[in-house]
């Protein structure tokens, strides 16, 4: 195996770790009482509201969800032996990033960290409900490339729940008050996810390049 094969394999292996590991987290956190979990910094007024708990809960779960059936979507595999489970699970994750990202836009007006973090987090919640909805309508429109480029950004912008519960506690534990940080990971835990993955779309069309084929659309 060369070493380009090993560093591909290690990476779709921590993908799906992670993935799988903060996809099924909200299980946990459905079960915490909230005075036990990050909802006890909400005023109460907050939480008795009609709309904060059940777009919190949907945001949460819902992202478990789209970690869940996004990571699949990278496997070339499954692309090529069951096509059909491979567009389930595609449309899957496009109704819970709807789902998940609508409810996460309302509930970032609400953030921890005031106006800083509500627009980190609200700008992640835009940015992944259009990349998930262009990956959509490529798809639907028969260009495969377009979409697979559109699909790296919007899993980028999904795996923010990876990268926000990586990076948060080790700058908690690194010495910074919990409101700086967390007005921090509110663009960290995104904007190098997707910087990465521009750095990815940019790599593989300049291999198209170089094999004939044509580089992105948009």
């Amino acid at each position: 195996m060369n070493n380009k094969k090993f560093w591909q394999r290690l990476g779709y292996l921590f993908l799906a770790a992670f993935a799988i590991l903060i996809g099924i987290y909200p299980l946990r956190f459905l079960s915490l009482p909230i005075e036990n979990s990050l909802l006890a910094m909400k005023p109460p007024d907050l939480l008795n509201t009609a709309c904060y708990l059940p777009a919190f809960y949907l945001h949460i779960s819902l992202g478990g969800v789209s970690l869940l059936a996004g990571f699949t979507q990278f496997f070339s595999k499954l692309r090529a032996n069951r096509p059909g489970l491979h567009r389930k699970l595609g449309k899957l994750y496009v109704l819970a990033v709807a789902i998940s990202g609508l409810s996460g836009l309302i509930i970032a007006f609400f953030a921890n960290g005031g106006l800083i973090a509500a627009l980190g987090f609200g700008s992640l919640a835009v940015l992944w409900l259009y990349t998930t909805f262009r990956a959509y309508t490529a798809i639907r429109n028969k260009q495969l490339s377009v979409h697979r480029r559109w699909m790296i950004r919007s899993y980028s912008l999904c795996f923010a729940a990876v990268t926000l519960r990586i990076y948060l506690p080790l700058m908690v534990a690194a010495g910074l008050g919990f409101i700086v940080a967390y007005r921090i990971i509110a663009w960290l835990c995104w904007v190098p996810n997707l910087l990465l993955a521009e750095y990815l779309i940019t790599g593989r069309s300049s291999q198209a390049l170089k094999k004939g084929g044509h580089g992105p659309a948009t």
